[in-house]
């Protein structure tokens, strides 16, 4: 169990600055070698970054990093390295209808700049200020066409793996309709008809919560509250859900910490957007498990804090999940959930990516829960306890062995794993299991964590993707 100690943002001030101190150097290293013929680096090998997935979903983390180290340090070197590949490379990302992540690719790059330009912190630019407003509305009306109905008012953005496929992952990439909704936009389908992209959040989101996450309720025998599976699978013949299912988790019945971390920082990230709305925006939605806006943020609540809590029962002291809370291997660890985890043990690789993200949702989830009135949170729930969580994760992540500051190494964040069934991740000489390694969403959600915890410390402008 996470160690819920007393720390605040800024005790983690040397941590932050640690960060920014590597990132810049890697961020340059990385440009100057890459060639853009080779695809989009994902995973290191030997501390090279190396192509290989299903889709090339971590480009805009690539080009999205730069525009965050400007954020963080105000280099104006970094500012025109993000808007200029962002410019040159991420076009086809915006109107891909074959995956599901245009909101990694393009919240990371067009909206960083959009946010940094209404927060004020770039020159206003109108023309400018349209082309990002444009690539937002574009990516997130495809991202939704990519829509599988199911009865009962159900629905998701399916995966590249086809019309059958919900991924956790996609909760969010969810923001990305968020933000093209923000901006006035809407999805035309056949005969001109509006399609809410509000609704296609709530409903993928509803979709979501039934059937990828847990909540105790005796779903089947593995149902314990707060775990999550990969991926949903549904006969999209009649709409049915037929099972559980891991891509890169262990089994459909064990929780992928990476893809719980999904859920956990999907679902607050959202609750925060939500909280800005009126009522109003809810009125016509006519969504039967969804009647008004009090009815969306208890059920975004109730799945958040569900995910938050098995995050925290079941990842060791210092905030570092190993890959999957079922690992056949993990009892030859003993009593591993009692102290610091160990990325160069024998047995199972951590996941430090799952930590840097799960420490965001952490964070944003106490956050919200703070500024509630305490009597409208339900029993037993304690808002410091997940902001303890979350800063205990982030100290860990802040300083080795996990933060690199190894200057020919280009990740930022190590002991990071992509695909482990596959065995697509380096082990390195010496060693039993994957370690030592970095991948694109580590480093870009290392360095947003940073940059987010920054804020808070120095009393900034808070950190949301929507101030846009």
């Amino acid at each position: 169990m996470i160690d819920l100690n007393t720390l605040t943002a800024a005790d983690l001030k040397p941590g932050i600055r640690r960060v920014f101190e590597q990132v810049a150097g890697k961020v340059m290293l990385l440009d100057k070698a890459w060639d853009p013929g080779a695809g989009t680096p994902v995973f290191t090998i030997d501390g090279r970054y190396t192509s290989r997935g299903w889709t090339e979903w971590t480009q805009g983390f690539q080009y999205g990093m730069p525009i965050l180290v400007f954020d963080g340090t105000r280099d104006e070197y970094f500012l025109e390295l993000g808007r200029r590949r962002t410019v040159e490379r991420m076009a086809p990302h915006l109107s891909h209808t074959g995956v599901h992540d245009h909101g990694f690719n393009n919240i990371s790059t067009y909206g960083n700049l959009l946010r940094l330009m209404k927060e004020g912190r770039i020159s206003e630019n109108e023309w400018e200020a349209d082309f990002y407003r444009l690539a937002l509305k574009i990516s997130g009306a495809v991202q939704a066409s990519r829509w599988t109905d199911l009865p009962g008012e159900l629905g998701y953005v399916y995966t590249f793996n086809g019309p059958h496929s919900l991924f956790v992952d996609t909760i969010r990439s969810m923001r990305i309709l968020a933000a093209a909704h923000q901006l006035g936009h809407v999805l035309m389908g056949e005969g001109d008809r509006k399609i809410s992209l509000l609704r296609r959040i709530l409903k993928h989101a509803e979709t979501t919560a039934r059937y990828t996450v847990y909540f105790g309720r005796g779903r089947d025998g593995y149902d314990i509250r707060g775990r999550t599976a990969h991926e949903a699978v549904f006969n999209v013949n009649n709409g049915t859900f037929r099972c559980p299912s891991s891509q890169q988790g262990y089994s459909p019945f064990t929780t992928w910490t990476r893809g719980l971390a999904w859920i956990l920082t999907g679902y607050a990230e959202q609750l925060e957007w939500l909280d800005v709305l009126s009522g109003e925006d809810f009125a016509d939605l006519e969504l039967p498990y969804f009647p008004d806006k009090a009815s969306v943020m208890k059920r975004f609540e109730e799945t958040a804090i569900a995910a938050a809590d098995f995050y925290i029962e079941y990842t060791p002291t210092d905030g570092i999940p190993y890959w999957d809370t079922g690992a056949p291997h993990l009892h030859r660890l003993g009593d591993y959930l009692s102290v610091p985890a160990d990325p160069f043990n024998k047995w199972e690789p951590v996941d430090s990516s799952a930590a840097a993200i799960a420490a965001q949702g952490l964070l944003r989830l106490g956050r919200y829960l703070q500024r509630k009135k305490p009597d409208t949170l339900d029993e037993g729930v304690i808002p410091g306890r997940y902001v303890q969580a979350g800063l205990t994760t982030a100290g860990t992540l802040f300083s080795a062995p996990y933060l690199c500051e190894d200057e020919k190494h280009q990740g930022l964040l190590l002991h990071s794993i992509y695909h482990h069934p596959n065995r697509w991740d380096h082990i390195q000489e010496g060693q039993k299991i994957p370690n030592g390694e970095s991948c694109m969403w580590g480093d870009y959600h290392l360095l947003e964590l940073a940059v987010y915890l920054q804020r808070l410390a120095e009393n900034g402008r808070y950190l949301v993707f929507f101030h846009i």
